[in-house]
């Protein structure tokens, strides 16, 4: 996902450089979606990746 974010700032840029704004700002806050919605993905992952691990700790000990 956040390579798709890169690529989408990429083509925004690009965009931006030849004079189309109007897609270049669409493209951007495709980009700013994408990048959000990565980083939440990572918290919920990381603190169910936390709660998992600690759960298989009790279980060994």
């Amino acid at each position: 996902m956040i390579k798709l974010a890169i690529i989408c700032l990429v083509v925004a840029a690009v965009a931006a450089i030849l004079g189309f704004g109007g897609v270049a700002g669409a493209f951007v806050d495709v980009a700013m979606w994408l990048a959000i919605i990565a980083a939440v993905l990572f918290v919920v992952f990381l603190v169910l990746g936390i709660f998992a691990g600690k759960k298989a700790s009790d279980a060994l000990d």
